[in-house]
C-alpha cells in the first residue's frame, strides 16, 4: 500500500513553515487516521481480550481452586511493583533503540505467561508469570502512545487516540465477560471448572499470540527515526512533563480511594455480589469505549483543554452523587455515567501529552506517566479498603472528589496556554 499526501507535496509544506499543519482543516472521523495506525489498533484486540480474561481469572478463579487470598494479593502486588520498576528503563530503552522492537517483544511475552496459569496453581511459577506479564505491560505502556503519536499529526492524533481507547476498552470488556459463558458450557459438557479454566487459559494464550504474529508484517516497512534523548537532560520537556505527571498523580491518588473498590463498595453497602458487579464492570468498559468516540468531536468544537476539563468536572459530580444514591441500581447507573464521562478525557490527555513532549522523549514520558498514575492509585486503594472495612462507605467518595476537583482545576490553570506542537508530517500521516 502506498502512502502519500493529498494536495501540496512535502517540499511545499516545508516551505510553508511549521504552522502549516494547524492551518489545515481537521478531519473529525476515524477515517482520517492513517491505515497502518488503524490496523495497529485492531491487532491489539486479541491480546486485550486475553489479558482481560487473566485479570478476572486471577481474582475470581484462583481462590476457587485453593489459592489463598493472601497469595492472590501477593500476585497482584508483585505485578504492580514489577511494572513500576521496569517501565522507565524500558521507556528509556525504547527511545534509544526503537519503540517498534520493544513493543513487539513485549507482545511476544504475553502468550507464554498466560500458559503458565493453565498448568499450575503453585505460587512460585505464578509469581514468575505475573512478573513477566508486568514487564510486557510496561513495554506496552512505554511504547504504545509514542508509536501512535509518531505516525500522526495534530490533524488526526485525537481521533487515533480515541480509536485506540475505544478498541482497547471493548477488548478488555470482552475478556472480562468470558467467564460468564462457563456455567452453560459446564452444564453442556460436564467439564469441571478447573478443566474448563485450564482450556480457557490455553485458548487465550493462542489468541494473544495472534497480535505479535500479525504485527510484524504490518510494521516491517515502518522505519523509525531513533534519536538520542540529550534534549531531555537539558530540560527540554522536563518541566512540562513534571507538571502533567504531578496532576495525573493527584487524580490517581483520588481514584484509588474508591474506583478500584467499586465492586467491594457495592457488596458492603448494597449487598451486590460479584455475579452482578462482574457484568457491571464489563458493561462499564464497553460503555467507556463507546463514549470515547465523542472525544475528538468535543475537542474539535471546544478545544482540547476545555474538553478535558468539562468531561472530568462533570464526571466528578456524578462520582460525588454515588454517595447519595438510595439503591444499588441507581448507584450502578450513576457509576456507569461517571466512568463514561471521566474516561472520555483519557484519549485526549494521551494525545495532548504526546503533542507537548519532544518526539525523542515520548517513550520515557509514556512510561513515567503510567507509573505516576499506578503507584499512588495502588497506595490509596489500601486506605480506601480500610475505610470500607470500618463501615465508612461514603468517606472514600468524598476524599476522591476533593482530589479530582483540585487536580482538574490545576490542569486548567497550568495548561490552558500550552498548545501541542505538531511534528513535520510523517510519510504516512495521511493516506491516499
Amino acid at each position: 500500500m502506498t502512502y502519500r499526501f493529498r494536495g501540496p507535496s512535502q517540499e511545499v509544506w516545508d516551505r510553508m513553515g511549521p504552522k502549516a499543519a494547524e492551518a489545515q482543516p481537521r478531519d473529525k472521523g476515524f477515517s482520517s487516521i492513517p491505515s497502518r495506525v488503524r490496523w495497529l489498533v485492531y491487532l491489539t484486540i486479541p491480546s486485550g481480550i486475553a489479558y482481560g480474561y487473566v485479570i478476572i481469572a486471577i481474582a475470581a478463579y484462583l481462590p476457587e481452586v485453593g489459592v489463598s487470598m493472601g497469595d492472590v494479593g501477593l500476585l497482584i502486588a508483585v505485578n504492580g511493583l514489577v511494572f513500576v520498576v521496569s517501565a522507565i528503563p524500558i521507556g528509556l530503552l525504547a527511545d534509544r533503540k526503537g519503540k517498534k522492537t520493544i513493543f513487539q517483544l513485549g507482545m511476544l511475552g504475553i502468550p507464554p505467561s498466560i500458559l503458565v496459569f493453565a498448568f499450575t496453581t503453585d505460587l512460585a511459577p505464578l509469581l514468575i508469570a505475573t512478573s513477566v506479564m508486568a514487564v510486557c505491560e510496561a513495554a506496552f505502556a512505554s511504547t504504545w502512545n509514542a508509536l501512535i503519536a509518531d505516525q500522526t499529526t495534530t490533524r488526526n492524533r485525537n481521533q487515533a487516540f480515541s480509536m485506540s481507547f475505544v478498541v482497547g476498552n471493548a477488548a478488555f470488556g470482552i475478556g472480562f465477560a468470558v467467564p460468564f459463558l462457563f456455567p452453560p458450557i459446564q452444564a453442556w459438557t460436564g467439564m469441571t471448572s478447573e478443566d474448563l479454566h485450564s482450556y480457557a487459559f490455553i485458548l487465550m494464550a493462542g489468541v494473544a499470540a495472534l497480535s505479535p504474529l500479525l504485527f510484524w508484517p504490518l510494521m516491517r516497512s515502518y522505519e523509525e527515526a531513533v534519536t538520542p534523548r540529550e534534549g531531555f537532560r537539558r530540560g527540554q520537556s522536563n518541566k512540562v512533563l513534571m507538571r502533567f505527571s504531578s496532576i495525573n498523580a493527584m487524580i490517581g491518588l483520588g481514584a484509588g480511594f474508591i474506583i478500584p473498590l467499586v465492586p467491594s463498595w457495592l457488596l458492603l453497602k448494597y449487598g451486590v455480589t460479584d455475579a452482578w458487579s462482574g457484568p457491571l464492570l464489563a458493561v462499564s468498559n464497553i460503555t467507556i469505549g463507546i463514549a470515547a468516540i465523542l472525544s475528538p468531536l468535543i475537542a474539535s468544537r471546544y478545544g482540547v483543554i476545555k474538553a478535558i476539563v468539562v468531561t472530568q468536572a462533570t464526571s466528578t459530580l456524578f462520582m460525588l452523587s454515588m454517595a447519595f444514591m438510595p439503591g444499588a441500581i441507581l448507584a450502578a447507573s450513576v457509576y456507569l455515567v461517571r466512568a463514561a464521562l471521566m474516561n472520555m478525557a483519557v484519549p485526549l490527555l494521551d494525545a495532548y501529552l504526546m503533542g507537548i513532549i519532544a518526539k525523542e522523549e515520548r517513550g520515557f514520558a509514556s512510561a513515567l506517566n503510567s507509573i505516576i498514575w499506578r503507584l499512588p492509585n495502588s497506595v490509596t486503594s489500601y486506605f480506601g479498603a480500610k475505610m470500607l472495612e470500618d463501615g465508612e462507605y461514603d468517606l472514600p467518595i468524598f476524599i476522591a472528589t476533593a482530589f479530582y476537583v483540585v487536580g482538574t482545576g490545576l490542569f486548567f490553570f497550568l495548561f490552558k496556554g500550552i498548545k501541542p506542537k505538531d511534528d513535520p508530517f510523517p510519510a504516512d500521516a495521511i493516506e491516499d
